[in-house]
């Protein structure tokens, strides 16, 4: 697990990479912070399912260890305990949501603009979605470099997002 939980830290870097905010308009909050997040944590298990075993393992770990990290958030923002599992299970479904989104998008059969549509739909109307969408892409192409070894010892995992706004 130890190694999934650095992957995850690597992750959460990456998600909270300025540009993202300042460039690519993904809000500065909760929200935003979560949706940044769960477009970086899906174009790594997105990878990790086309590698052979023990990827899948790895990627259970990792969906493990960033629903322990967004709880432990949810602590530490003072949300009790009695709240904490409904929380969960709401911004689960929210994850699960966006990853079918965004797997649909990525598919041979969607449109160019599919991946901006639903990144501007679960980010925000004002989010540079098309900017989104091509960092994502480059994420997912330098991510098909990598197997699981690299993939587990990469630092940085993710281009940085200005290099998606010039093209």
């Amino acid at each position: 697990m130890v190694p999934v939980n650095a992957l995850l830290g690597r992750i959460v870097s990456a998600s909270r990479e300025p540009a993202l905010y300042l460039e690519g308009g993904v809000p500065d909050d909760f929200e935003g912070r979560f949706e940044a997040l769960t477009l970086h944590v899906f174009l790594v298990l997105r990878r990790l399912r086309e590698l052979p075993e023990p990827a899948a393992d790895v990627a259970q770990d990792l969906v493990d260890a960033n629903f322990s990290y967004l709880e432990l958030g949810f602590r530490q923002g003072g949300v009790g305990d009695v709240s904490v599992p409904k929380r969960l299970k709401k911004i689960g479904r929210s994850f699960y949501g966006r990853v079918g989104a965004y797997e649909d998008a990525l598919a041979a059969t969607a449109g160019p603009d599919a991946l901006a549509v639903a990144l501007s739909r679960n980010i925000a109307p004002q989010a540079d979605a098309e900017a989104l969408a091509r960092h994502a892409r480059a994420v997912a192409a330098q991510l098909a470099t990598l197997d699981l070894d690299g993939i587990l010892a990469a630092d940085p995992i993710f281009p940085k997002f200005e290099s998606s706004l010039s093209k």
